[in-house]
């Protein structure tokens, strides 16, 4: 007897119901859940920029200002072909013969 396989590709987020962006509802549970620790989050917050450390000094940045554009150099020195070609080894595969029927 052949057993039946099991199409999984509904798991893979593109099904109805698990893609996209989460419900709003989870999203406001989540904030009612947070919103008693915000305090201690601020208070430890001020604590860390006060002792200097640079992880709190870089996060408070990020969130007040917003984090800076990435930019990157790109320098080409120099073309690179994406294939040689020899025409001396390609004029010896010609003959006289072909030339004369052009």
């Amino acid at each position: 007897m052949e057993e039946k396989k099991v199409d999984l590709r509904k798991f893979n987020r593109g099904h109805k119901g698990v893609s996209g962006r989460k419900p709003k509802s989870e999203e406001l549970k989540l904030i009612e859940t947070l919103t008693p620790l915000q305090p201690i989050a601020l208070e430890k917050l001020r604590q860390g920029i006060e002792k200097g450390d640079f992880k709190f000094i870089k996060l408070f940045y990020e969130y007040f200002y917003g984090k800076p554009k990435e930019t990157k150099d790109i320098k080409i020195t120099q073309e690179q072909p994406i294939f040689s070609i020899d025409y001396d080894d390609i004029s010896e595969d010609i003959k006289e013969e072909d030339i004369d029927e052009l």
